[in-house]
């Protein structure tokens, strides 16, 4: 079997990293080879990158453009490292973030221009498109009052404006529209258990419908 590369997507506070944890026990469970990895941050030299993004200095803001190409040179290290070496072992990887949150985040957020982001991600990824993005959908303001609720403090991106926040929303709807055939929505504003099934309903209809074809 090929590896698989399942995305999960959304806004801050959506639930992805419970819903990450929770899919690879159910599908090592089921046997399968599963690797865990996420963007920023899936490489070690991505950990430092991580660090830049989303730690907030007053004294070194970030440029919007600078924020891309560290994103960019993030993601470019980590399909290298991480994500072709797990694909070419059969692995199923399931990846907290990948291009779809560029062009969520710094083409609708910050309103860069997409021909650059479209042309950023095609280098930086070579190519490589998730087999399946998952986007939790949820409310930035419920999502945002999630996250203020932990202990944890909010990073840079987490302290921006709710109308960035909003129109991240929005990128990731007008995504799901454009592209139906790789994308599929979830609605992340029901129980952690109703969020779990649904993803797993969607994977085993998916991944079962990719067995046969390669089986063929």
């Amino acid at each position: 079997m090929n590896g698989k590369l399942i995305v999960f997507e959304g806004v801050e506070g959506c639930g992805k990293t419970t819903q990450i944890q929770l899919c690879s026990k159910w599908l090592q469970s089921l046997g399968l080879s599963v690797a865990v990895t996420r963007e920023p941050g899936g490489t070690p030299l991505g950990l430092h990158l991580r660090r830049l993004l989303l730690e907030k200095s007053l004294d070194q803001p970030i440029a919007d453009r600078t924020e891309l190409l560290l994103y960019a040179a993030d993601r470019s290290q980590h399909v290298e490292e991480e994500l072709r070496p797990n694909l070419a072992a059969g692995k199923i990887i399931l990846c907290d973030r990948y291009t779809d949150s560029t062009i969520a985040y710094q083409g609708y957020g910050r309103g860069l221009d997409m021909s650059l982001i479209h042309k950023l991600n095609s280098i930086a990824t070579d190519g490589l498109e998730s087999d399946i993005t998952l986007w939790l959908d949820l409310d930035v303001e419920v999502g945002l009052t999630r996250k203020r609720g932990t202990t944890m403090a909010l990073d840079r991106i987490e302290q921006e404006a709710i109308a960035f926040h909003r129109r991240i929303q929005q990128g990731y709807a007008e995504l799901a529209t454009t592209e139906p055939h790789r994308i599929v929505r979830i609605d992340a504003s029901a129980s952690v258990e109703i969020v779990e099934k649904q993803i797993q309903d969607v994977l085993t209809q998916r991944l079962k419908l990719d067995f046969l074809q390669d089986d063929k």
